[in-house]
């Protein structure tokens, strides 16, 4: 039996929700088994076939003419050549997606290290060199940007309240000003992560 970590779980209207969710967990993930990697590579290889006979000039040919694209069409070299490149657009939003997770990540409050050692385990250089605005050190009187899901933060603080407030732009066109309510840097980063998500980009 798989021993598994004492981590706090409280519901979304409990009052110590943020400040749990904000409070990483050690270790943060378990290594995926092979099997999971081969499951991953179906599910890319779904995406990339869906994007490959999009824009494949032998689908679109059939297409054209009324014609189902037959499965065994895919071993036709023009039309590998096109999974090719959706294989390669595949690649182009797994570099979006990773950056925006290392962004929330190091403006929460994760390490250089950490980040690294999530990204298959290069050095710390690596990381920072990889993502050299997703760990920023800032004063309170400094904003702290952040993108997410294809919209835009900026969190703040008030030092009247001595409380942090956010306001942000989700890719749907939505907006949002919080009140300066938040506790921490880390609870307005959370709070306005989880508004672009729900208003971010739909899943293809």
């Amino acid at each position: 039996m798989v021993d598994v970590p004492q981590v706090p779980t409280p519901e979304k209207n409990d009052d110590d929700f943020w400040a749990s969710v904000m409070t990483p967990v050690e270790p943060p993930w378990s290594e995926p088994a092979q099997e999971d990697g081969f499951a991953m590579d179906d599910h890319v290889l779904d995406a990339v076939r869906a994007l490959a006979e999009r824009i494949s000039t032998r689908a679109q040919a059939y297409r054209a003419a009324g014609k189902s694209f037959d499965p065994g069409l895919m071993a036709a070299p023009d039309v590998q050549l096109a999974l090719l490149r959706a294989l390669y657009e595949a690649k182009l939003s797994v570099e979006r997606l990773a950056e925006s997770a290392a962004t929330v990540a190091g403006r929460g409050g994760a390490s250089y290290v950490q980040l690294g050692a999530a990204w298959g385990g290069i050095k710390r250089q690596s990381a920072r060199l990889k993502w050299p605005y997703a760990v920023v050190k800032r004063s309170a009187g400094e904003s702290i940007p952040l993108s997410y899901a294809g919209g835009t933060a900026a969190i703040r603080h008030d030092p009247d309240a001595d409380a942090w407030w956010y306001t942000a732009t989700a890719a749907d066109g939505q907006e949002e000003e919080s009140a300066a309510v938040h506790a921490t840097s880390t609870e307005g980063i959370a709070r306005a992560t989880e508004f672009l998500l729900v208003h971010g980009r739909s899943a293809p």
